[in-house]
């Protein structure tokens, strides 16, 4: 059993999603936003870091799994959604939690099949997937999707493991 702490952030919203797998089995915990309403960049920074660490405290995971940088056509949020990572990242690196990094087209891939799939989609599939009652809210879902990415991923590169295959120049041998 694992429990899995998914984080898709932001500067004004980041979104968190937190669930369990056991075995194949996943099962949803809980998620939600951090809402910084304020205007000045380090009491955002500040919040998302607090908003951050309080979710680890309450659900104790095992895991923690953000979304990588992409390439913005703005500098200035491309540098600002950085910052919002790094501080997310530096609340479960002092909780000693293990960080996975995943590209926004990859867990689109593992979640909704298609890497260029539009938030609708995530949102729908994370809902078919964890047996929710109504679609998450958007940065909620893309958090879920981003751990559940983490948990098939873990999972399939644990099973190349059992079965001793070795990968070379892209192929198990």
């Amino acid at each position: 059993m694992a429990i899995i702490l998914g984080i898709d952030p932001g500067s004004r919203v980041t979104g968190y999603g937190v669930i369990r797998q056991v075995g194949r089995q996943l099962s949803y915990l809980g998620s939600g936003c951090i809402r910084t309403k304020v205007d000045d960049l380090p009491s955002r920074l500040k919040l998302i870091y607090a908003g951050v660490t309080e979710i680890i405290t309450q659900f104790q995971p095992d895991y923690f799994a953000i979304e990588q940088v992409f390439m913005a056509k703005n500098a200035d949020s491309a540098l600002k959604l950085g910052q919002a990572r790094g501080v997310a990242i530096v609340a479960a690196s002092n909780q000693s939690l293990p960080v996975f990094e995943y590209a926004a087209r990859q867990v689109k891939q593992t979640v909704v099949g298609i890497g260029s799939a539009e938030k609708s989609q995530v949102q729908h599939m994370v809902r078919t997937l964890l047996k929710l009652p109504a679609n998450p809210q958007a940065d909620a879902a893309d958090a879920l999707a981003i751990a559940i990415t983490h948990c098939h991923i873990s999972q399939n590169v644990a099973q190349v493991s059992e079965t001793r295959l070795n990968l070379a120049r892209g192929r198990l041998r």
